[in-house]
């Protein structure tokens, strides 16, 4: 009886190592070959020592890829990593999946999985959730757009990153629709975390009680359990680790305002969390972590 040599694992191309493509890379690096390319070398770096092999274009990181996983901040970086002359699309064998796990917006990802698919390239809409320790782990929310079977052949690179994926729509875009409904919860809760721990610091309140107590309670949310420590430290004159930029936030937020004005909607709530990180952005904390919209409320030299 001749028995079947086994087949080669996938290959993914991880592109954009931010803080969340650098966990999601080292993570699919503990089980599948990974190749890895960021604009800052010392985060392909980092990538290198996670398991993954260094490359110096998109388009080099893809030569070879089954899937190309993409973790960048907006659409224009998108473009680059995909259409870019030594972009994705160049090198990309048809046949193979551009996982798309930014938030982008649903049009950006029809224009792209339309430009893809002219090459024979098939785009999975996924953007995620969960932050950067349960991408780490294998642990994220996985918002699906896609036909079942590009869902099915992706099951290797999915089923590595999410404890949950939902299948919320059979096109590119659905996942981003999701999304955005999604970020307008996060993008809420996390301007209210900033009010509600603003306000206990200046009654005299001690902030890590209050963030426990509030836990606990109805005011509960994930924002506030992940976000409050690291708005604590802001507000103590610390500086926490940067996980998420209020730049991201903020964009988010752009797109949670495009897509209601489409679908003739309101979102009043929403609007006034928005301008509260242009509000941080003009203060320039856009590099900063989304944490840091608390000084906004309370300025470092009112602290």
């Amino acid at each position: 009886m001749t028995e079947t040599a086994p087949s080669a694992p996938p290959v993914v191309a991880v592109l954009g190592l931010g803080a969340m493509g650098l966990p999601m890379a080292t993570r699919l690096a503990s089980a599948l070959p990974v190749v890895a390319f960021d604009v800052f070398a010392e985060r392909t770096d980092l990538a290198v020592a996670g398991g993954a092999t260094a490359a110096s274009t998109p388009a080099e990181a893809c030569a070879s890829a089954d899937f190309a996983l993409i973790g960048v901040r907006n659409a224009e970086q998108l473009d680059a990593a995909l259409f870019a002359p030594s972009g994705a699309a160049a090198s990309l064998r048809a046949g193979a999946v551009v996982v798309l796990t930014s938030t982008v917006g649903t049009e950006v990802a029809r224009e792209a999985a339309r430009r893809l698919g002219e090459r024979g390239v098939d785009l999975l809409d996924a953007p995620v959730s969960g932050g950067a320790v349960r991408a780490a782990a294998g642990d994220l929310l996985i918002m699906v757009g896609a036909a079942a079977e590009v869902v099915q052949r992706s099951r290797p690179v999915l089923d590595l990153l999410a404890s949950r994926v939902v299948e919320v729509g059979p096109n590119p875009g659905d996942g981003q629709t999701m999304k955005t409904v999604n970020q307008l919860l996060c993008g809420i809760h996390t301007a209210a975390a900033a009010e509600a721990l603003t306000l206990a610091h200046r009654l005299g309140l001690d902030l890590d009680t209050t963030i426990e107590v509030l836990g606990a309670g109805a005011a509960a949310s994930f924002m506030l359990a992940d976000r409050g420590p690291r708005m604590a430290q802001q507000l103590t004159g610390q500086t926490p680790e940067l996980r998420s930029r209020i730049d991201v936030i903020s964009k988010d937020m752009g797109i949670v305002h495009d897509l209601v004005r489409t679908a003739g909607s309101s979102a009043p709530v929403a609007a006034a969390a928005e301008q509260l990180y242009l509000v941080g952005q003009a203060l320039g904390l856009a590099a900063e972590d989304d944490s840091a919209i608390v000084t906004a409320l309370a300025p470092r030299t009112q602290q």
